[in-house]
């Protein structure tokens, strides 16, 4: 008896590279795997890593009537010649344009994983439009996949659908590897060429947008060392000039001020995490930040807004606080509440990874999906919860 075929598409090869790095070869023991994405170097490496055959179909993550229609006909044809049992996507882009695709082509099941929400940071006729996508990307699919309790709410309270959600275990995608982001001796003899001893570390790790808070963050930051001059701040993540791009002042703080590092994108963030004492993480919207996560999982408190994902991680004075969005005085209230209570971080840092390991560990999350794919295909696409 041949395997069911599972198709995983996103609209870049980054996403699937970055969240299901290890978890297709795992699924590709039990189906027949195929990844879809538009065509980069990277799609062709993950599919040489992961041991599973991908396919290249251009798309573009911006609205383009033209080239999406192009994508739509072509993913029309990819589904008609490989007969998938299952089509699962996970970006905005490439789930609109698959569930229509594979809903055309009556794939059995339809799955999307909504890992955040675009719309309700977005305004006017691109609001509309983009909840306009997400109903036609629901309305499509069969399995809608919230990927947290925060994005469930989102998708009820703005009605981009009536069909019932599911949340697979406790929500993220990736899950963490607890054995990867650990404190080995190897990491911690790279942190420590960054750490700097007497000094209080803070560290941001993502891109470095206005969306992040980095504008707020910033300013926070050069109001706390004025009182506070035995504190830093790393950042790490790339900087984007033409998306979402930092104000002018703020770009001048990051290259000038003495205690802000910037080193950019890191392969690996490890070193950097176990070299600081607490994660800032002022994000304006998320799915569910992986960063926290990972920071958790090494160890970290950290200071987040309240935001999907975010605050479902984060316990309260248990592993880390929760502030507004986009304010730059609850930033630096928190951060000048972790300079100047050094035994309640503390006493944060040493429940963070437990926390982390009891809710998100990978195996958890890698064994919940498949058990999902599994009953979907036993009881015909059709879900009692």
């Amino acid at each position: 008896m041949s395997r069911k075929k599972l198709i995983r598409i996103s609209t870049v090869p980054t996403s699937l590279n970055t969240f299901l790095r290890g978890q297709l070869e795992m699924l590709s023991f039990h189906f027949e795997v195929v990844a879809v994405s538009s065509p980069d170097a990277e799609l062709e490496e993950l599919g040489k890593r992961e041991g599973v055959r991908t396919v290249a179909v251009s798309m573009e993550r911006h609205i383009s009537l033209l080239r999406d229609f192009i994508s739509l006909i072509r993913l029309i044809m990819l589904f008609a010649k490989e007969r998938p049992y299952i089509v699962h996507s996970m970006t905005p882009k490439a789930g609109l344009l698959s569930m229509i695709a594979a809903w055309l082509t009556r794939v059995p099941v339809r799955m999307h994983t909504f890992t955040g929400l675009v719309f309700p940071t977005a305004t006017g006729m691109m609001r509309r439009i983009l909840i306009l996508m997400d109903r036609i990307t629901c309305f499509c699919a069969t399995y809608i996949n919230p990927e947290g309790e925060g994005v469930k709410r989102d998708l009820q309270r703005f009605r981009i659908t009536s069909k019932p959600l599911y949340i697979i275990a406790n929500g993220n995608v990736r899950g963490v590897d607890m054995n990867y982001y650990n404190r080995t001796s190897e990491v911690m003899e790279k942190a420590e060429k960054i750490r700097e001893n007497g000094i209080f570390t803070f560290c941001f790790v993502g891109r470095l947008v206005k969306d992040k808070g980095i504008n707020e963050l910033i300013c926070a930051f050069v109001k706390l060392f004025e009182l506070h001059n035995e504190i830093r701040l790393l950042l790490v993540g790339r900087m984007e000039d033409k998306l979402d791009p930092l104000f002018t002042s703020t770009i001048e703080q990051i290259k000038n001020h003495k205690a802000i590092r910037y080193v950019g994108l890191q392969n690996d963030v490890r070193p950097y995490l176990a070299a600081s004492d607490a994660l800032v993480f002022p994000s304006y919207r998320e799915g569910f930040p992986n960063v926290v996560l990972e920071a958790g999982a090494m160890g970290l408190p950290s200071i987040v807004t309240n935001i999907n994902g975010s605050n479902e991680i984060i316990i309260p004075d248990e592993n880390g606080v929760i502030i507004s969005v986009r304010d730059e005085e609850a930033i630096f209230r928190a951060m000048k509440f972790f300079v100047e209570t050094p035994d309640e971080v503390n006493s944060m840092a040493r429940k963070a990874r437990e926390l982390v390991a009891s809710r998100y560990e990978q195996n958890l999350i890698w064994s919940a999906l498949l058990k999902e794919y599994k009953y979907l295909i036993k009881n015909g696409c059709q879900h009692n919860k």
